[in-house]
């Protein structure tokens, strides 16, 4: 659907003063002239008002980008477009549609929890299947997703970046020595990943991936006999396909994330001063970045829920986990820990 059509999106942007726009409708434009470049506006006229040139160097348009972009309006959703030096279409957003889309996220992760159990069952199911399926190579896909936090990743990006995801691994991005199986590769922003599992099953189907023909590590065989790739889209159907919601393979960073900083805090314990606090913070929020193989401040901002360093702060992370540490889940298939996370976001989201 065209997100300015849809009410649910149009009623987000009204509640935040901002309006749905694109960069297919006219726009300012710059040229440079010297080292520094002038700005005009949709009359092809220079813009003197230094209110709108301050909105726009607020921007921070970066000078290498071409076939720059910019919205007339100040409340636009989308504030600039362009292209990079390498050609590929950039964007920068109005800081308040950033943090809803933040928000509408992390939004996600209660019924993402909710929907673990049946999201397990099924994989557990589908790495019994004895044939070299489509199934089953899913399903370790997804496991490795949820126990690895690797990001999906997507063939584009790995050809333009030389870096790699979980669907756009090669066979010689893993070791197998025994039980375990060790992953090292190229991520995002040229960070060295470095992890090992050691599930059998697992393990034991990544071996026989790698004795398929070709470079491409997940590979199923079809009806046909043919060999096929798993990719993203594939992960993302299956999930929305199970679930029947709009569920996708980075929901497992984020869940895992929030799950996993929920459950330092409650290692860590009360805090006893404001020093301590900042302090416990601090390494949370580090242990799971590094979990992440991102940086402290993207894992803050970007993968862990607001609420649950907000409980924290407030002394009701602890008491509540350890009431729920007590009691049975009562979802099957989740942890007691996961089941005192969904309890806690749905009680004081």
């Amino acid at each position: 659907m065209n997100p300015a059509r849809d009410p649910e999106v149009l009623q987000k942007l009204k509640e935040e003063d901002l309006r749905y726009v694109s960069d297919q409708s006219p726009g300012f434009f710059r040229q440079k002239i010297g080292k520094k470049f002038e700005y005009y506006n949709l009359e092809g006229k220079k813009i003197g008002d230094k209110e709108i040139l301050k909105r726009i160097e607020s921007l921070v348009i970066p000078p290498a980008w071409k076939n720059v972009w910019i919205c007339p309006k100040e409340n636009g959703h989308l504030q600039a477009t362009g292209k990079d030096d390498r050609g590929r279409k950039q964007y920068i957003y109005h800081p308040d549609w950033v943090k809803l889309s933040q928000l509408d996220k992390f939004s996600k992760m209660i019924d993402f929890g909710l929907n673990l159990p049946k999201i397990r069952q099924k994989i557990n199911y589908d790495l019994q299947r004895q044939t070299m399926d489509k199934e089953k190579i899913l399903a370790t896909v997804i496991w490795l997703l949820e126990h690895t936090f690797i990001r999906i990743g997507n063939e584009e990006y790995s050809k333009e970046n030389n870096s790699f995801g979980l669907t756009t691994l090669r066979n010689r991005h893993v070791k197998i020595k025994g039980l375990q199986a060790t992953f090292q590769f190229r991520g995002k922003s040229g960070v060295m990943n470095t992890i090992a599992i050691s599930n059998p099953k697992v393990v034991k189907t990544i071996k026989k991936c790698i004795e398929l023909p070709g470079y491409e590590l997940f590979q199923f065989i079809d009806d046909s006999g043919e060999r096929r790739v798993i990719d993203s889209a594939d992960v993302n159907k299956f999930l929305k396909d199970l679930t029947k919601d709009d569920f996708s393979a980075k929901d497992f960073r984020t869940w895992g994330a929030t799950n996993l900083s929920a459950t330092y805090f409650y290692q860590l314990g009360p805090f006893q001063n404001l020093k301590h606090l900042k302090k416990n913070i601090g390494e949370t929020v580090k242990k799971v970045a590094s979990h992440l193989n991102n940086t402290v401040s993207v894992c803050r901002s970007y993968y862990i829920h607001p609420t649950v360093i907000k409980s924290y702060e407030t002394k009701t992370l602890i008491p509540h986990f350890k009431f729920y540490s007590k009691s049975k889940p009562q979802l099957p298939g989740l942890a007691h820990g996961e089941f005192a996370l969904i309890k806690l976001l749905q009680k004081y989201s």
